[in-house]
């Protein structure tokens, strides 16, 4: 982007007599089959490399397209209000009415953008009977406004460049879906490994920059970080140790991977585990007047006696003080 129009290569880039409506209509329509290429050129790279792609439906098909175009539109706007905004002087010293060539050509595209992004909205909706009235006036004010800016010789360009500004989380939007429509494709597993073996690899890298020790990552092969041989990198049958691992790299130091847990140990029981038979009524009050030591007695020794054993213990006992 050139700030002053002073010759050279990148100044001629943008040295268009934008006075001229033809010129500023031509700008428009390139913007428009510019966004539009990359919109059929993603279509195409998309169904031949990407096995997700070609698993989505159709209205998916045309949503993946249209984040890879924006995705590209926010990286100019990115750059475009970035410079507008902290470098161009010109626009600096007179935000009001100031203008520069290279926004020219940035309104102008932008604007063949906004086009093309209205054309997509309304095609989609009726080919796919959906409706979404936000995103219609979403995208209807912004290509009226640019519009405006192209068509009114006077306008200042700062509030347009750092406009485009609001269009600077559009790449990592777009590219979060497109990520995440691969993850699901991987299926619940694939997802959950994905999220392991990176959660891994950060927590590697972690560990080296504090340790100041090296860590191999040659495609992620299994190599021993730094001396200790009993944190592997993932690999293949190392997976299932990953959280083992993440809780060995949280404390100082190497430490190894927990040993599997052994066999519980058994808990000793009580001395009388076995269930004993309640004590019947006449049991009770022999057992009151004598204490019942002696019922006790004869109770424990008399388990496997005939019935009615205990009952005679106990009338004998209670004989024996008459003798």
């Amino acid at each position: 982007m050139s700030l002053v129009s002073d010759g050279g290569t990148s100044e001629s880039i943008f040295d268009l007599d934008y006075a001229s409506w033809k010129t500023r209509s031509t700008l428009v329509v390139a913007g428009f089959v510019f966004y539009l290429g990359v919109f059929v050129v993603c279509h195409q790279l998309s169904s031949s490399l990407n096995a997700t792609y070609r698993s989505l439906v159709a209205k998916e098909k045309v949503f993946w397209n249209l984040a890879a175009t924006r995705a590209v539109f926010g990286v100019q706007s990115t750059a475009a209000g970035l410079w507008a905004l902290l470098v161009d002087p010109v626009l600096q010293a007179d935000k009001a009415r100031g203008q520069q060539n290279w926004c020219w050509f940035h309104v102008a595209t932008a604007t063949g953008f906004f086009f093309f992004e209205n054309v997509a909205v309304h095609l989609s909706s009726l080919f796919f009977r959906t409706f979404d009235l936000f995103l219609v006036v979403h995208h209807l004010f912004a290509f009226l406004g640019f519009l405006g800016s192209v068509v009114n010789l006077k306008a200042g360009h700062y509030l347009a460049m750092t406009t485009l500004l609001l269009e600077m989380s559009t790449p990592f939007t777009c590219i979060s879906w497109m990520l995440l429509k691969m993850f699901l494709f991987l299926g619940k597993e694939g997802l959950i490994t994905a999220w392991l073996t990176y959660t891994y690899w950060k927590k590697c890298e972690e560990y080296r920059v504090q340790k100041g020790r090296l860590v191999r990552l040659p495609g992620l092969e299994a190599e021993p970080v730094a001396h200790d041989p009993h944190v592997p990198l993932p690999h293949g049958p190392h997976l299932p140790h990953v959280v083992g691992v993440l809780l060995a790299l949280g404390r100082p130091g190497p430490q190894p991977l927990p040993a599997a847990p052994g066999p519980l140990p058994r808990r000793a029981e009580p001395p009388h585990a076995g269930a004993q038979p309640l004590l019947d009524p006449q049991e009770d009050a022999a057992a009151s007047q004598s204490g019942g030591l002696e019922l006790c007695t004869a109770r424990t020794q008399g388990q496997g006696q005939r019935p009615g054993a205990a009952e005679e213990g106990a009338v004998a006992t209670q004989e024996q003080p008459g003798r």
